[in-house]
């Protein structure tokens, strides 16, 4: 199989932080029914990603995050990078995010069996990489949820 042309990644994320996102990206989803985030800001030392969702969640539920989070971190999932054409992207993927001149092989990000999405950042290999998930606060305004969170007892060294 030839190697493919991918374009470039615009970052060079901190590959803990951006897996974690990936993680409470697909927990929000299954929380809510929402879609991922549209609107992240992933760094080393805090990042926040916006949701929308119909309702502010009280305490418990921010509490539920991070719990969900941090017990598919537990988990020690492996994670995998396959390559496939625009036509043969896996169930579920959401492609809403590619630029226009996106490639037609796609990059696809599994965390385990948790998450799959087309994705160029970088990744830990194993969610053991990451420490743990802290939600640092958030903020509900008009349908719009802001997480803000960091990562503590990272193992992850570059």
């Amino acid at each position: 199989m030839e190697e493919p042309i991918l374009n470039e990644a615009k970052k060079d994320y901190h590959r803990p932080m951006h897996t974690a996102e990936h993680i409470l990206n697909q927990t929000m989803v299954r929380m809510f029914g929402c879609e991922r985030s549209k609107n992240s800001h992933i760094e080393r030392k805090k990042s926040k990603c916006d949701y929308f969702i119909d309702e502010s969640p009280d305490q418990n539920k921010i509490n539920e995050i991070e719990a969900r989070v941090n017990a598919q971190i537990k988990r020690s999932l492996d994670v995998k990078i396959d390559f496939v054409n625009r036509n043969n992207v896996p169930a579920g993927v959401d492609l809403s995010k590619l630029p226009e001149n996106a490639s037609e092989t796609l990059r696809i990000v599994y965390v385990g069996d948790y998450d799959v999405c087309a994705c160029i950042g970088e990744h830990v290999n194993n969610t053991s990489e990451i420490g743990e998930f802290k939600i640092i606060s958030s903020d509900y305004n008009e349908g719009r949820l802001r997480v803000r969170f960091k990562l503590e007892n990272c193992p992850y060294s570059e």
